[in-house]
């Protein structure tokens, strides 16, 4: 683990499939789930969708967007804007890459506890 102030080490890069998807628990907030696209970008977003609340976690990454897996919500993994027609938001969470980590910004995962 490579936790520091200011970042929270969730696990290593290679541990999410390309296209793929895994969360990660955060005591008293909502869960966070970490896409990773075929091109090796890595996004941060709460894990629902600001539709039905869908697990975005459980949806088909393509391009730097997923698709909710209720009801096909087509959600920005940049800014979590909902795409086309559909109008919502679900919040971001600022991710760095260090030595192969995936590191989220602490405060704002904090935040979302509180």
């Amino acid at each position: 683990m490579f936790d520091t102030p200011q970042w929270l080490d969730v696990g290593a890069v290679a541990d999410i499939p390309p296209r793929g998807a895994r969360t990660v628990a955060v005591e008293g907030a909502d869960e966070i789930a970490i896409f990773r696209t075929s091109g090796d970008r890595i996004y941060a977003l709460v894990n629902r969708c600001p539709h039905k609340k869908g697990p975005l976690s459980q949806g088909i990454v393509h391009g730097d967007s997923v698709a909710c897996p209720l009801h096909n919500w087509i959600i920005s993994l940049a800014t979590g804007e909902a795409q086309g027609e559909d109008k919502g938001c679900t919040p971001t969470i600022p991710v760095k890459i260090d030595a192969g980590r995936i590191l989220l910004c602490r405060s704002t995962t904090l935040q979302m506890a509180a």
